[in-house]
């Protein structure tokens, strides 16, 4: 018998638009974890040794946005996912989709720039989007270091299926793996999917990290960025651009733009346009008419492009 869905809804602060902030969270269309069809975000999660497959959709716009969403899994009471499990989705997806974030401060600092105020006011409704948890932030980080974001999202959907032992199955919604599954794959078979020899023991070693809960993000919150920073270094495989990613991407610090990021650095020249790209060291002076909010700036610009490529109406 098919299971009945447990139902939720979220009430996002306005403006808000699902379809760019989970654009922003997936950034490519062959991603597998966090899939989007135009109406409807699904993700799955493997929680309480239970799968949960979740839906969401944005049911109301304008001055009163309202989300709704769906839980299935295995975890049945009463022929309904329970409702610790529920609850935890809809901490998760509020993590994810930022909506606990204040974005008033930005938008009124916005308003003074013409060109910051184009660019937000174009993607109005954006939220800047959260990995589901800091071990997923850092094997992002590493697989898609010294590689395209393409090859990169190709690696991490592989290794999902991998551990949830369905390799062969490329058309299927897969969790993203919990650090406990990913310990059990060997380095070979983490090499047989196309990382590296050296990636598969960074991925092994943040792994092991999670495991033994130095990744607790509740236990990362309270930290200044610079203490962030200095931890992150301290994982095997993290160095100066995987730091700024997760501290921007994990830990949502808006106040940071991976200034390694090649991708980002062009973008941010071009929009400036300007006829060079510039340095790290560069890129900071650059952005200091946009502090505290240089992440902003960084997803804004990452819309642009999904926006040019026809991924966002």
């Amino acid at each position: 018998m098919k299971q009945a869905a447990s139902r939720f809804t979220l009430s996002p602060p306005a403006p808000f638009r699902l379809d760019l902030t989970v654009w922003a969270l997936r950034r490519q269309a062959h991603n597998q974890i966090d899939t989007w069809d135009g109406e409807i975000y699904r993700r799955a999660w493997q929680y309480a040794g239970n799968r949960l497959k979740v839906r969401l959709w944005q049911s109301q716009a304008g001055r009163t946005p309202l989300l709704e969403g769906e839980v299935r899994g295995n975890c049945v009471r009463g022929n309904r996912v329970d409702a610790s499990s529920v609850a935890w989705v809809s901490r998760q997806l509020s993590w994810m989709l930022g909506l606990d974030q204040d974005l008033r401060p930005f938008y009124a600092m916005a308003t003074s720039d013409w060109r910051l105020a184009a660019l937000a006011d174009r993607f109005q409704g954006f939220r800047p989007p959260r990995f589901s948890s800091l071990f997923e932030a850092l094997s992002n980080a590493i697989a898609c270091q010294q590689l395209s974001l393409h090859v990169g999202i190709l690696l991490l959907n592989r290794m999902a299926r991998l551990c949830n032992n369905n390799p062969e199955v490329t058309d299927l919604l897969v969790p993203f793996p919990n650090p406990a599954a990913l310990l059990q794959q060997e380095t070979a078979s983490l090499r047989s999917l196309g990382f590296s020899i050296q990636k598969a023991k960074f991925l092994h070693g943040i792994a092991e990290s999670a495991a033994a809960g130095q990744l607790a993000r509740e236990n990362w919150q309270g930290l200044s960025n610079s203490e962030a920073a200095q931890r992150l270094h301290q994982l095997r495989g993290i160095g100066r651009w995987s730091t700024e990613y997760v501290l921007l991407r994990g830990l949502g610090r808006l106040d940071v733009f991976p200034g390694d990021d090649v991708g980002a650095r062009k973008a941010l020249y071009q929009w400036l346009e300007e006829k060079s790209a510039p340095d790290y060291t560069q890129v900071a002076k650059r952005l200091q008419p946009w502090q505290p909010y240089a992440g902003m700036l960084y997803f804004l610009l990452l819309l642009n492009r999904l926006e040019k490529e026809g991924h966002i109406p």
